[in-house]
């Protein structure tokens, strides 16, 4: 059913091609990745494989649900336009269908008739013949818009319990995910954490930076070395998550305070992935950050994530890239604030906010340096 939704929802954004040629396109992309995480779900044995193939499972999900939203609310900006169309148009439209109805109801003989006799009837018959085909075009022209009003209507009422029967899968493949990960024991680890050490620290310090400084603090015996290098990939990484920056580097807030790091707005319940392969340093509550999870590419190198709902893995897992680390907060909003134009264009859905600072030789720098921001 999950999956069975989802797919009704790209066949329905398929239809509104006309209306959202791109949402369309974003749709059918995400549909093949739904099939293709789909044969991967049921083909999956071990935990690690069923993590892969739910992970493409939401994201599928967030990328259909995305371009539905995109097309709808394109479909209801149409229909809006139509419709102010129409009603700018009311007296001519009353004119032409008053003009319509006489030539349709007035008897042969009396259409003859002529107050200047047979050279007028003739004059006024060679009029008619010229003015009826423009009079017929405009009518074909209303019958077409008010028929597309009908259908994008139509469509917008099928949508909206497709869309809910959508939101509802996507909650579902997340809560399966959740499990899948807390199920994984396959992956490698570079060090075991302390949990005490890790309590003494968290009560010990008051800054991001002291935390951050102290991380070595907090596992049993020594850290294997690592040769990762993501220094090719400069300027490349993807963000953690689709959303758009708010604040850049040391950019200040409503309230004057400025931080080291970027503030990307996100989707409610939006999933969070490790940009690169990466070792998992810390996750968990810290400070005034809410969930955080601290990730290192590389030695000397850290990526710090705050403002999550949920946290996944455990610190010192080592994970490949597009591993899932966490959701973002929030409420998935209702359809009808889903469909509503307010705000339209403007981000206003992109309600929760990540925070990213990178960390090198314990020193924070811009994130744009690394990551692809545009």
């Amino acid at each position: 059913m999950i999956l069975r939704a989802a797919f009704l929802i790209f066949c329905l954004i398929g239809q509104g091609a006309v209306a959202a040629d791109d949402p369309a396109s974003a749709a059918r992309a995400a549909s093949q990745q739904l099939e293709t995480a789909t044969v991967q779900l049921q083909s999956a044995d071990s935990a690690r494989d069923r993590v892969k193939a739910l992970t493409e499972t939401v994201r599928a999900y967030e990328a259909g649900l995305a371009a539905m939203r995109d097309g709808l609310r394109r479909v209801a900006r149409r229909e809006a336009q139509l419709i102010a169309q129409l009603q700018s148009r009311e007296d001519e439209v009353a004119d032409l269908l008053g003009i319509l109805q006489t030539i349709e109801t007035s008897a042969p003989p009396v259409l003859l008739l002529h107050p200047s006799g047979p050279l007028g009837a003739a004059r006024s018959a060679m009029m008619l013949a010229e003015v009826t085909p423009g009079l017929h075009a405009r009518v074909e022209a209303l019958k077409r818009d008010l028929e597309e009003v009908q259908t994008l209507r139509l469509l917008q009422q099928n949508a909206a319990g497709i869309l809910q029967g959508g939101l509802a899968g996507v909650q579902q493949a997340r809560a399966k995910l959740s499990t899948a990960i807390a199920d994984r024991r396959d992956l490698p680890r570079r060090f075991t954490h302390d949990p005490v050490r890790t309590s003494i620290l968290i009560s010990s310090t008051e800054t991001l930076q002291g935390f951050a400084s102290g991380l070595a603090n907090i596992v049993e015996g020594e850290i294997a070395e690592s040769s990762a290098d993501i220094s090719s990939q400069r300027g490349e990484v993807p963000l953690p998550v689709q959303g758009l920056v708010l604040r850049g580097f040391g950019a200040q807030d409503a309230a004057g305070i400025s931080r080291p790091g970027l503030l990307i707005a996100a989707r409610p319940r939006a999933l969070v992935s490790s940009p690169t392969a990466a070792t998992i340093r810390y996750r968990g509550p810290l400070l005034d950050l809410g969930n955080v999870v601290i990730l290192e590419p590389q030695s000397d190198m850290l990526f710090v994530l705050s403002g999550l709902a949920e946290v996944f893995g455990e610190a010192g897992q080592v994970i490949p890239k597009g591993t899932p680390v966490g959701l973002m907060g929030g409420v998935t909003p209702e359809i009808g604030a889903i469909l509503s134009l307010s705000g339209d264009g403007a981000g206003t859905d992109r309600t929760e906010t990540l925070y990213i600072e990178v960390r090198l030789h314990d020193t924070p720098v811009d994130p744009a340096i690394w990551f692809r921001t545009e």
